[in-house]
């Protein structure tokens, strides 16, 4: 596996963060203060979620005034896509192996 898929991971593995992944993804553009009403925690621990999931590459952020508004970066997931791509040829190859197998220990 890849830097890129692991890092991706390891973001995405936690509960909130994936949550407010998914809500930017959904929804669209939000500000910190519209993610922080839905989000269930704190506006600071929703600021460190967006830092981590930024940093990652799956979210950007602008600015507005004094507003900072954060959108989803969907292109960011194509290393998970790829990885996910690669997996029935993987369970095929085994599956596969194992058939003959079993074929051979009818003989």
């Amino acid at each position: 596996m890849s830097d890129a898929q692991d890092t991706l991971f390891r973001t995405l593995a936690d509960p909130t963060r994936r949550a407010i992944f998914e809500r930017l993804c959904r929804d669209g553009e939000q500000t910190v203060g519209a993610l922080t009403a839905r989000a269930g925690v704190s506006q600071p621990a929703v600021s460190k979620h967006l830092g981590v999931l930024k940093q990652a590459g799956l979210v950007r952020d602008r600015h507005e005034g004094r507003q900072t508004h954060y959108s989803a970066q969907l292109n960011a997931l194509t290393p998970l896509i790829d990885w996910a791509r690669q997996l029935p040829g993987f369970w095929e190859n085994k599956l596969d192996g194992l058939e003959d197998l079993l074929k051979r220990m009818d003989q």
